[in-house]
């Protein structure tokens, strides 16, 4: 099982949006600042690959859910870019 895959759909939270804040490819994660008040949302490399994206740029505009982590925490799956 990978870090990102999710055990059951209720771990979901629906879709949000946001602006990535950055997103390094080499270090393969980033951050999302989201629209909604509340901390930045983790997002990893394997999560913008599953969404068929090659990357993402900073000041770049996505719609993303919520999935929860095994550690507990959470991080944007899903994704795809708002024009």
């Amino acid at each position: 099982m990978t870090p990102l895959a999710r055990t059951s759909p209720k771990e979901t939270t629906g879709m949000a949006q946001g602006t990535v804040k950055w997103f390094n490819t080499q270090k393969g994660y980033g951050f999302i600042n989201p629209d909604e008040d509340g901390n930045d949302v983790f997002v990893h490399i394997t999560a913008v690959q599953n969404s068929g994206l090659t990357g993402l740029n900073e000041g770049q505009r996505v719609s993303y859910e919520l999935a929860e982590q095994r550690n507990g925490r959470f991080a944007a799956v899903d994704l795809s870019i708002v024009d």
